[in-house]
């Protein structure tokens, strides 16, 4: 039988979890191959480059073109003007070591957060091709030693050789490698007009430092060719379809999987792993197929979500058909849905953050790794979880797991952008929750299990489940999953004042109380009309004098003038790990 959840901290002891989750050298042995490699053809290619370097200074450096390098210095000198010599000033300084560090360093961090998957591909081409240059760079001039142009030089000589132009092969391999990525990765006609500006820029770069009597032409030639190589090298093993780095072969999960289900130990029943596609990676189902394999579970069916069916439907499904066990793989919505289709069903629930609030997870101790979640809860025991019901005007009756509310928090949720949630995480709630402030306050009457009514004005209410939210605050710092009851805060600072009130009595945190269930409906806690008010209840009616926005577990279920609530407890089952004793 499911058992309430101690009030300790969840962690600790119990059965052995695997060491790595999800981990064998089926799927990691691709990347040893790989840098050895690079580390190979980065050799071959800083041998090239000074092998190149040390004929122009030996033997060619009496060859044409490289006696007429002279004069094409001089007639850079001579055809300077101020126009053009700050327009060079500003041209080199696309290459120089700060500008190209800072970029790439910007650039990456774009494509790792920006998506809402990250582009961990993308990001690492980027990232090898401008330090391989770097690195060549580096044995080049310590290989080759030529002095600078004899003519007047605008910058002061840092002490490397001449060969090769690092500025221009910095910022070849900048900006010719986002080239390579908008016109590999982005779909619009005006792709090839932006791949052919960043292009331009390592061309302008060599000639701002020919202009400003830096280099040679040759040096600078070098530099494009140290650049271009390097994003080659790069490329091919990082970007190509068959690329040294890439993910490992079609059948290495198989091969993994096959291993892990040779090792003797008992089968279990049947695992449906419930999936939403937008959050979770190839890569993440790979993991989670393998960890299912080391702890006995065969063959599990993975089922995607829809924008028309966010779970539900398709844990339903799985358990008419028989499942033994659902693994929830998303973000608090999804974990929602799944929840609503199996409350009262006793089918055990596992539950893998991959969302941006996760907060069910969070309040529960798991870890937000998505293989160790799902390793920690195959290792645990069963464990009877509380959801809340709610329904109002245009919402049709729903169970949820966290928290659901009207006011700021739906209004903020309304706020948030998909991608600013990519981008940002849950940061991205408390920039749109500044918008909010300037919204009226609500008036609202409460009618908690038959009680006479309550008269309040808020500017935000919320039915918790949990207590608390992203970045550890505790909302409702006594909110718990397991206690029969649910608890309804309302927050309505007015002020300065009234907010550090408010941050004062959250600051404080849950009082001391037995472990056990608490007892019966009441006002728990209030600052005597101030800014913050707890109840608990089994069943809440609260109504509105005009329509607010409205949250069910961080999903914005449109503005309404009413909402029912209600507790369902022990109602999910759901694998935790095993306490500390």
């Amino acid at each position: 039988m499911p058992t309430a959840i101690p009030a300790r901290a969840i962690g600790g002891s119990g059965p052995p979890s695997p060491r790595r989750p999800g981990r064998s050298p089926a799927l990691t042995s691709g990347t040893g191959r790989a840098a050895a490699r690079i580390g190979a053809f980065a050799v071959c290619q800083a041998a090239m480059m000074a092998g190149i370097g040390l004929l122009i200074t030996g033997p060619a450096q009496e060859l044409w073109p490289f006696t007429a390098e002279d004069a094409v210095n001089e007639a850079f000198a001579r055809g300077r003007d101020s126009t053009l010599t700050t327009a060079s000033t500003v041209v080199s300084a696309a290459g120089d070591t700060t500008t190209v560090v800072g970029l790439t360093t910007l650039c990456c961090l774009l494509l790792l957060l920006t998506p809402r998957l990250p582009l961990w591909r993308e990001a690492a081409f980027l990232a090898l091709g401008v330090s391989l240059q770097s690195l060549v760079f580096l044995v080049i001039t310590e290989s080759v030693d030529r002095t600078r142009p004899d003519v007047e030089r605008l910058d002061d000589s840092p002490p490397t050789s001449s060969y090769t132009s690092g500025h221009t092969g910095a910022a070849t391999a900048l900006y010719a490698g986002l080239a390579v990525l908008v016109l590999s990765r982005v779909r619009g006609r005006w792709r090839g007009i932006v791949a052919a500006l960043l292009l331009l820029i390592p061309l302008l770069v060599g000639l701002a430092r020919l202009y400003r009597g830096m280099h040679h032409p040759s040096d600078v030639v070098g530099g494009l060719l140290n650049g271009t190589l390097s994003l080659i090298v790069a490329g091919r093993a990082v970007l190509a379809d068959d690329a040294w780095a890439a993910p490992p072969p079609a059948d290495a999960v198989d091969i993994a999987v096959a291993a892990a289900q040779s090792r003797p130990g008992p089968s279990r029943e049947r695992a449906v792993v419930i999936v939403n596609p937008t959050v979770t990676a190839t890569a993440t189902r790979d993991r989670l197929r393998l960890v299912l394999a080391q702890h006995g579970y065969r063959d599990p069916d993975f089922v995607d979500t829809t924008a028309t069916d966010t779970g539900g439907g398709q844990t339903t499904e799985a358990v008419r058909a028989g499942a033994g066990l659902v693994v929830v793989c998303g973000g608090d919505g999804t974990v929602r849905a799944v929840a609503d289709a199996l409350a009262g069903t006793g089918v055990p629930l596992v539950l893998v953050p991959c969302g941006t609030g996760n907060l069910l997870a969070r309040n529960l101790g798991l870890p937000l790794a998505p293989a160790d979640a799902l390793a920690a809860g195959l290792t645990g025991e069963p464990h009877a979880l509380d959801l809340g019901r709610i329904e109002g005007d245009g919402v049709d009756g729903t169970h949820f797991t966290a928290m659901s509310g009207a006011g700021l928090d739906a209004a903020m949720l309304e706020g948030t952008s998909d991608r600013a949630k990519s981008a940002l995480g849950w940061p991205a709630y408390v920039l749109a929750g500044f918008n909010g402030l300037r919204a009226p306050r609500m008036r609202l009457m409460i009618t908690l299990d038959g009680a006479p009514e309550v008269h309040r004005t808020a500017r935000m209410v919320l039915v918790a489940n949990i207590g608390t939210i992203q970045g550890g605050a505790a909302l409702v710092p006594e909110a718990r999953p397991d206690d029969g009851l649910l608890d309804l805060a309302l927050f309505d600072p007015r002020g300065p004042g009234g907010w550090l009130r408010t941050a004062a009595v959250l600051l404080r945190g849950p009082s001391r109380r037995s472990d056990g269930p608490r007892a019966g409906t009441h006002q728990r806690s209030t600052e005597g009309g101030g800014p913050v008010e707890f109840f608990t209840f089994r069943r809440a009616e609260i109504t509105f004098t005009r329509p607010q926005p409205r949250e069910v577990d961080g999903d914005s279920v449109g503005p309404g003038r009413r909402i029912c609530a209600e507790v369902r407890p022990s109602a999910l089952t759901i694998l935790l790990p095993t306490q500390e004793k």
